[in-house]
C-alpha cells in the first residue's frame, strides 16, 4: 500500500497520494493544497503546520517537497520550468498538459535552481 497523508482540521479530513499535491501555498493561517487535478482544499493552519504533517507521515520521503520563500511548499516532481529573470515557476505533470504557474522570488527560485542541478550532477 502507497503512503499517503492524511491532513484533518476540525470539519474536515482529507486522505491523498503525495504525488498527486502539486504545490501548498500560503495565506497568512490559512494553507491551499492544490492537487494534481486543480482541485483545491483550503485549510485552517499555517504553511509551517503542513511542512510537520508532511515531515511526520512522510519520513525519508518528505523530500520530494520543498519549501521555497515563505509561502509555498512544491512537490519537486511537478518542476517543470524555472524562470528567474521573470520571477516565474512553472509545474506540470508532463502527461495531462496541465500547467501551474506560480511567481517567487528571484533567491528562491535560485536557490532552487542550484538543489535541482545539485541531483543532477550525483
Amino acid at each position: 500500500m502507497k503512503r499517503q497523508i492524511i491532513i484533518s482540521s476540525t470539519n474536515e479530513l482529507v486522505r491523498v497520494l503525495p504525488q498527486r499535491i502539486v504545490y501548498v501555498s500560503s495565506d497568512g493561517n490559512y494553507s491551499t493544497m492544490v492537487l494534481h487535478d486543480k482541485t483545491e482544499h483550503l485549510f485552517t493552519f499555517n504553511l509551517s503546520h503542513f511542512q510537520k504533517i508532511i515531515e511526520t507521515q512522510l519520513k525519508e520521503d518528505a523530500c520530494t517537497f520543498i519549501r521555497i520563500g515563505k509561502s509555498i511548499i512544491i512537490n519537486k516532481e511537478y518542476i517543470y520550468k524555472i524562470n528567474m529573470g521573470k520571477q516565474l515557476l512553472v509545474l506540470s505533470d508532463m502527461a495531462l498538459n496541465e500547467a501551474f504557474k506560480l511567481s517567487a522570488s528571484k533567491e528562491a527560485l535560485k536557490q532552487l535552481k542550484l538543489l535541482l542541478e545539485k541531483e543532477i550532477s550525483k
